[in-house]
């Protein structure tokens, strides 16, 4: 045990993107998902378009000099459970898409904005591993409900390389448009 610093401290995130840590990742969808394509450039910066790209100028070279893949990526904005914050969340993987996915598309469960979503990651690198467990229907908690009224996000940004979180651009959706 440390005096330096207290029993239990993590450094806060302060990111405002939610990235997948390991283990257990669970997170409330606050808005509805853009959809598109990705690729990196040399320069380190994601160029995004709603449609397939038809040329990618500068992209980002793997250990082999070969280009690297163009992804399919969907975002949207998300209540962080631990790190207590509206974050965006993209994600690329084509398992957990496809297990959202298979939530929307049943009746039972529908829209991921009325429950809570836990990824699980496993692993590291080429060998990680990712499960997706939607959690009981429950109502948004308040403070989450007034955090996602007060913190303006313009989703759409992203397709333009343009930071989500600032400027004064409209929110991408009304938490009373979604049913918040």
């Amino acid at each position: 045990m440390s005096e330096f610093l207290p029993e239990g401290y993590t450094v806060p995130d302060n990111n405002n993107y939610f990235k997948f840590k390991e283990g257990e990742n669970t997170f409330r969808i606050m808005s509805s998902a853009i959809i598109g394509y990705e690729y990196w450039t040399n320069d380190k910066k994601p160029v995004r378009s709603k449609d397939h790209f038809e040329s990618t100028p500068n992209i980002k070279l793997d250990k082999d000099g070969k280009p690297t893949k163009v992804k399919h990526f969907w975002a949207f904005v998300v209540w962080n459970y631990k790190s207590n914050s509206i974050q965006i969340l993209q994600v690329t993987q084509s398992s957990i898409q496809g297990a959202i996915k298979a939530l929307v598309d049943n009746e039972k469960w529908g829209t991921p904005m009325g429950y809570d979503i836990t990824v699980t990651r496993v692993g590291d690198g080429l060998d990680t591993e990712y499960s997706t467990m939607p959690n009981p229907h429950l109502e948004v908690a308040e403070e989450i409900k007034t955090a996602h009224r007060t913190k303006k996000v313009n989703i759409e940004a992203l397709y333009d390389g343009e930071d989500p979180f600032e400027g004064d651009k409209e929110k991408t959706a009304d938490p009373a448009d979604i049913g918040f």
